[in-house]
């Protein structure tokens, strides 16, 4: 008689033929299951081998597969029950979007970078505990990328998948939070506006632009080419905003002499205080980017008591 098969082996066993099934490999005969203790306990006592399987799964040539694998051999509802919950679950768009089959598109449609393919996963966790029907029954989901992030949080509390990748977490904490910020621009938006998007999202821009590419999965493609469009768009100011502040600052040159001149003030930590004050104005689109030096002076000294001299 053969020994039993340790509990954290089944679940591993089953964590593999779900990550050869991203891979292409189609498994035949019945698929192998653990028990949702199985998963937990594996999660818990051998993480950097449940990590390595789930990464195989979502970088994998058939994502959607893996996820499908997941899903049936009982993994997903044990390790990661938040993403379990969407299938079946409708996003309130034409009023029957399954929030699993979008989530699946999104990861394939996502770039093979484990923090993105990862955000694409949990984007949308939070929407389940955020729908709400209006009076005139269009579905909302208010505030659902905050959330999911926070759903995000407990998650890795629970079982601790990126502990080893503190870095990582962060991003996908990071993604998850500001998912929809990029989709959410209108070429109304001012440079101001560009410029604080660019600086609030910092060096997440490229993951969180891929993510947001990734989003967009209606089948109405007018609607598909705009959206890209947009995108596309808002990338291409901050580029060309990025560009230009670098070969022009947004203050004036001398601005410190000025200071310094107008207030009495010697050279000191107070004058690049008062200069980043004046750029984050700038940024808000309080002040006008670039002019007279005198414009700024006038300014500070409206506001000196507020900036502490």
């Amino acid at each position: 008689m053969s020994a039993p098969v340790p509990e954290t082996d089944r679940a591993l066993q089953a964590l593999q033929w779900a990550a050869a099934c991203a891979a292409g490999r189609a498994a035949t005969g019945t698929p192998p299951t653990a028990s949702p203790a199985d998963f937990e306990r594996a999660a818990t006592e051998r993480t950097t081998e449940v990590r390595d399987l789930l990464d195989r799964v979502l970088l994998g040539p058939e994502p959607e597969a893996g996820l499908d694998a997941l899903l049936a051999c009982g993994a997903l509802a044990a390790i990661i029950p938040a993403v379990a919950t969407m299938v079946g679950f409708g996003d309130g768009e034409w009023r029957h979007k399954d929030l699993w089959k979008h989530t699946k598109q999104v990861v394939s449609q996502a770039p093979p970078e484990l923090g993105v393919r990862w955000a694409a996963l949990l984007h949308d966790i939070g929407k389940i505990r955020t729908r709400s029907l209006a009076e005139d029954g269009q579905v909302h989901f208010f505030g659902h990328a905050e959330v999911g992030a926070r759903m995000f949080d407990k998650l890795h509390r629970r079982v601790p998948l990126f502990a080893a990748e503190p870095e990582l977490r962060a991003r996908v904490h990071f993604l998850i939070q500001h998912h929809l910020r990029a989709s959410q621009y209108a070429p109304s938006w001012t440079d101001s506006a560009v410029r604080r998007f660019a600086r609030e999202i910092g060096g997440h821009l490229e993951a969180l632009v891929q993510l947001s590419r990734a989003d967009i999965t209606t089948k109405r493609p007018e609607r598909r080419r705009h959206g890209l469009q947009l995108i596309d768009e808002l990338c291409r100011r901050v580029r060309e905003l990025a560009e230009q502040d670098a070969k022009q600052p947004a203050l004036p040159s001398g601005i410190g002499n000025a200071l310094m001149e107008a207030f009495g003030l010697p050279p000191s930590r107070l004058i690049g205080d008062i200069r980043h004050v004046l750029e984050q104005k700038i940024e808000a689109g309080e002040l006008p980017p670039r002019a007279e030096p005198e414009l700024y002076v006038d300014y500070v000294r409206q506001h000196r008591s507020e900036l502490g001299f």
